[in-house]
């Protein structure tokens, strides 16, 4: 079997080695056209943290760990028109038109930032860096700058907006909605980060859609939004990443976003042919609904999905919480699974509760509050949002669990956990237990 896969960033890489592990003797080949394959798209903030010395440390694999397995690795490989009826792919490798072929073809050419809605911001002084040379030009580039606007407040634009303030940035942080990381928080929990923030010097401009992005030569930018602007070095823009699919045949049905149509074997319209990571809409949840969720997590467990099914389907995606963590302003955020914003446009009765709750049996324990989004009747929980001054991002991870595996709230009481007074508090952080502190129904909304 011959399987060619398209792109070789995780989600791509992710179904080489799967596809490696389920077919021992099949021909695996990657087609890359960028320079390097591997490259972590935030190594950039990486860097800013002091977590790597330099740019060339911000890698997950190699080519080298890859053609050991024996997965082929075509780099600079620009692949110019798929067509499924003949399964041949046409690409540039090194300046020459070549062509293969394939018995299996897997879609993971990942996505790009593009903004079809604000004119200026395809130019050279608008900056992105997901790819290992966007991020060296970037870094050269607001080195040199005093003053950085950045356009979206999602977790891209809120992460590089606190590493270059702590740099002595003059930071402009623009965003259409009325709070940061409204996709994964309800506003009421991200209200401490967001005033810190403000504390810490960000010219935070809400409820602002820009439109243009004006320079002229060496001039500063200058950022349009309403009636309004504001002029600055540099301008990163952290919004309206896209895949750029321009050479697939009309074979293949694409969603209105141009995202490719898949179902939850990662099966596209086309035989033999399958898409994932940053180029495939996403079943939400365990319901026929599906979303564009640009996340690694979702590009790791679609190219193993893939690769499980290229013979015949034995896995299905088991849907996305949209589970993210990071630091952000002095706190450690975490969520999954939907807001309580959100859940009014489900067809479920929802309740929140929210509480504050000790880390450790400690008298100088730091605390987490935590939300807890569930359905009214059932009880079973379909999300949850966690903010603390200390590192408690890997408990999302079983909170995503219990929301995959339909815990409900009596459940998650009496879910098993490990006590040591210096790590955990009598009850386990994650154990929903609402006699530790006041009634819950006074905090039900």
């Amino acid at each position: 079997m011959n399987v060619v896969i398209i792109g070789a960033s995780f989600a791509g890489v992710a179904a080489a080695l799967e596809a490696r592990k389920n077919n021992s003797d099949a021909e695996i080949i990657l087609l890359e056209k960028q320079p390097t394959l591997g490259y972590i798209p935030n190594g950039l903030h990486l860097y800013w943290e002091n977590k790597i010395s330099d740019l060339n440390s911000a890698y997950f694999i190699t080519k080298e760990q890859l053609e050991k397995q024996n997965i082929h690795c075509y780099l600079e490989a620009s692949v110019e028109k798929v067509h499924t009826n003949r399964k041949i792919v046409e690409y540039i490798y090194h300046g020459k038109e070549e062509t293969i072929t394939y018995d299996k073809l897997i879609l993971a050419t990942g996505s790009s930032q593009l903004s079809q809605k604000i004119s200026g911001s395809d130019g050279d002084h608008v900056l992105k860096y997901k790819r290992y040379h966007e991020a060296e030009n970037a870094l050269t580039k607001i080195e040199a700058s005093h003053s950085v606007a950045i356009i979206g407040a999602g977790q891209v634009g809120v992460e590089v907006a606190d590493l270059l303030s702590k740099q002595g940035k003059k930071v402009t942080l623009i965003e259409n909605m009325d709070y940061i990381l409204f996709k994964y928080f309800d506003e009421d929990m991200v209200q401490p980060a967001q005033q810190k923030m403000l504390e810490q010097g960000i010219n935070l401009r809400l409820n602002q859609t820009v439109s243009a992005i004006e320079t002229e030569g060496e001039q500063p930018v200058t950022v349009r939004f309403g009636n309004d602007s504001v002029t600055s070095d540099t301008v990163i823009l952290g919004v309206n990443v896209r895949p750029d699919l321009h050479f697939l045949d009309e074979h293949i049905k694409l969603h209105m976003d141009q995202t490719i149509a898949v179902d939850r074997y990662m099966r596209t319209s086309v035989k033999d042919v399958f898409a994932v990571g940053d180029c495939i809409q996403l079943a939400y949840g365990d319901g026929d609904d599906t979303a564009y969720i640009p996340l690694v997590n979702n590009a790791v467990r679609t190219g193993i999905v893939a690769a499980k099914n290229l013979s015949e389907p034995k896995m299905a995606f088991k849907g996305s919480l949209r589970t993210i963590g990071t630091f952000i302003f002095g706190y450690y955020i975490a969520s999954t699974g939907i807001t309580e914003a959100e859940s009014v446009f489900t067809d479920q009765t929802v309740k929140a509760y929210r509480q504050e709750v000790r880390l450790t049996s400690l008298p100088d324990s730091d605390t987490v509050t935590i939300k807890w989004v569930y359905d009214a009747t059932s009880h079973v929980l379909l999300g949850s949002q966690m903010v603390s001054k200390s590192n408690i991002l890997e408990k999302i991870n079983t909170l995503a669990l219990a929301i995959q595996t339909k815990q409900t709230l009596e459940e998650l009481e009496q879910k098993d956990y490990f006590f040591h007074p210096s790590f955990t508090q009598m009850i386990a952080t994650t154990n929903l237990v609402s006699w530790l502190e006041e009634r819950a129904d006074k905090h039900e909304n």
